[in-house]
């Protein structure tokens, strides 16, 4: 991956914990390792755990940032989840994505999708 793409990626990330705070989310976890891949954020509301996948983009030229969440994503996003959850004894859990389009210095266009898998 090229360092721009770290840059953006992180920021991202750092964009979508923000968006997720501002909306009552608590952070649990950042970029956590499982087996079968990395979790961006692990956060929890209202009893529930959420995954959530951040995708980032800075710009649309090349297709939106959801895009990039193709079937084989889904199944590794669906096992890291299990695995965190199991590993945890986490009953009430979800997997969301949030789709970042922007640059650092600039307003960013933010996409929620709750509940993906």
């Amino acid at each position: 991956m090229s360092r721009h793409n770290q840059i953006i990626g992180r920021w991202g990330e750092m964009t979508a914990a923000e968006y997720l705070s501002k909306r009552g989310y608590s952070l649990v976890a950042r970029n956590v390792r499982t087996p079968y891949g990395e979790i961006d954020l692990v956060v929890r509301r209202d009893g529930m755990t959420i995954f959530v996948e951040v995708k980032t983009r800075s710009s649309a030229r090349f297709g939106y940032p959801e895009d990039s969440i193709n079937a084989r994503k889904q199944e590794h996003m669906l096992a890291a989840a299990e695995h965190y959850a199991q590993e945890n004894a986490l009953e009430h859990w979800q997997i969301d994505a949030i789709a970042v389009e922007g640059k650092p210095g600039r307003e960013p266009k933010i996409t929620h999708f709750e509940n993906v898998i």
